[in-house]
C-alpha cells in the first residue's frame, strides 16, 4: 500500500525529531561513564587543584568519576587541542584558563579557533596576581614605584614565568597604563623567577597571589597591590593597582568549557552542578585558601567573559611586541 502524504510528512517529522530525541535521553542520564576533565598544566599548582576541586564535587553530585587528566605543554595549548577535537559528548571537558584568552593572540598558527571551537560551561574562581618587589627597592606604593621606574628607565627587571603567561601580560598592561620601561626577563615557570625575585637578582613581578602569599607575608617580597578590581580578602590592607591606574584589572581565572556543538542540555546540567558547589560552604572555603573568588554564573556568562577576555589580552599583546619562543 503506498503511504499517504500525512503518514509521509509524520515519517519525515519523526526522523528529524529522533536525534533531538535521543540526545535528550542520553542528556537525561548523563553521565552514563567516567568523564574526563583535561588541564593543560603540570599536576600540583593552583591549576590542577582547582580542577581536581570541581572534579570530586561532579562525582559526588553525578555518580560518576570525574578524572583529571593533566597534558601540559605549549603554554597549554597542547591539551586544549585534545580536548576540542574530543567528541561533543559531554565526555571531555576542558579547565579554561585566562592562558587561553591569551593564547589566543599570541599564538598566530593554533590549529584550533578557541572561542568558535567551546561550548561554554561555567566559570569557576577568579584569583588576583600581586604587584611585589624586592625589598631593595625604594619604593612602598605603587606610585613611588611608577616614579622610580620613571627615573631609571630601562633599569628595573621585571620578572614572568615566561613569554606569553598572564604573569608576563598582567605585567605589560601595567607597563602600557603606567608608560614605564621595564625589562623583561622570562623564566621556566614562577618558581624560580620568585627564588630570584627573592635574591634581588630581578625586581618586580606580576605573580598569581596564591603562590606568593607565603613570601609576603614572611617580608621576603613586598608587596604594593593586588591586580584586581577590588581588594583581596587574603590581604585587605593591600590597595589595588587601578586605586592608582584606573581601569586597571588583570586576574588569573579558571571555567569549564567542552567542545563545540555539545549538547545544550548536558551544559545546562552541568553548569547547575558546579554553580552548587561554588556555594557549597565547603568549596568555598577550599577555593578562599587559594586566595581566590568564585565567580558562578550562566554558560552565556561566561562565554562572554572570554570573549571579552580575549579581546582585552589581545591588545596587550600587541602592543608589547611578544612572540613565542
Amino acid at each position: 500500500m503506498t503511504p499517504s502524504r500525512r503518514q509521509i510528512l509524520q515519517l519525515a517529522t519523526a526522523a528529524v525529531a529522533f536525534p533531538t530525541s535521543s540526545w535528550s535521553v542520553r542528556a537525561q542520564s548523563y553521565p552514563a561513564r567516567p568523564v574526563r576533565i583535561i588541564v593543560g598544566f603540570p599536576a600540583g599548582g593552583p591549576t590542577d587543584i582547582t580542577a581536581r576541586l570541581i572534579a570530586q564535587w561532579l562525582s559526588e553530585r553525578l555518580g560518576q568519576e570525574f578524572v583529571v587528566e593533566n597534558r601540559p605543554g605549549a603554554a597549554s595549548n597542547i591539551g586544549t587541542e585534545a580536548a576540542l577535537r574530543a567528541p561533543p559528548d559531554g565526555y571531555t571537558l576542558l579547565l579554561v584558563t585566562s592562558s587561553n584568552a591569551v593564547n589566543a593572540t599570541f599564538y598566530e598558527n593554533l590549529s584550533f579557533d578557541f572561542m568558535n571551537d567551546i561550548s561554554p560551561v561555567a566559570g569557576i574562581i577568579s584569583v588576583p596576581f600581586v604587584m611585589e618587589i624586592n625589598p631593595g627597592i625604594p619604593a612602598k606604593t605603587v606610585p613611588e614605584f611608577i616614579a622610580y621606574a620613571r627615573a631609571n628607565p630601562g633599569k628595573i627587571n621585571m620578572a614572568s614565568g615566561g613569554i606569553g603567561t598572564s604573569i608576563h601580560i598582567a605585567g605589560e598592561l601595567f607597563k602600557m597604563m603606567a608608560k614605564v620601561n621595564l625589562v623583561h626577563v622570562p623564566y621556566r615557570g614562577s618558581a624560580p623567577a620568585l627564588t630570584d625575585m627573592i635574591s634581588g637578582q630581578v625586581h618586580v613581578m606580576f605573580d598569581i597571589l596564591t603562590s606568593s602569599i607565603q613570601h609576603i607575608r614572611s617580608g621576603a617580597l613586598r608587596a604594593l597591590a593586588v591586580t584586581s578590581a577590588t581588594r583581596s580578602e587574603a590581604l585587605p590592607s593591600l590597595p589595588t593597582v587601578g586605586e592608582f591606574l584606573p581601569g586597571y584589572e588583570a586576574t588569573a581565572w579558571y571555567g569549564i568549557a567542552a567542545p563545540k556543538n555539545t549538547p545544550g542540555e548536558i551544559v545546562s546540567k552541568l553548569n547547575k552542578e558546579i554553580n552548587a558547589g561554588l556555594v557549597d560552604p565547603k568549596i568555598k572555603a577550599s577555593f578562599a585558601d587559594l586566595a581566590s573568588t568564585v565567580v558562578p554564573g550562566s554558560p552565556a556568562d561566561f562565554g562572554r567573559f572570554v570573549g571579552e577576555e580575549i579581546e582585552k589580552w589581545g591588545k596587550v599583546v600587541k602592543f608589547s611586541g611578544a612572540k613565542p619562543e
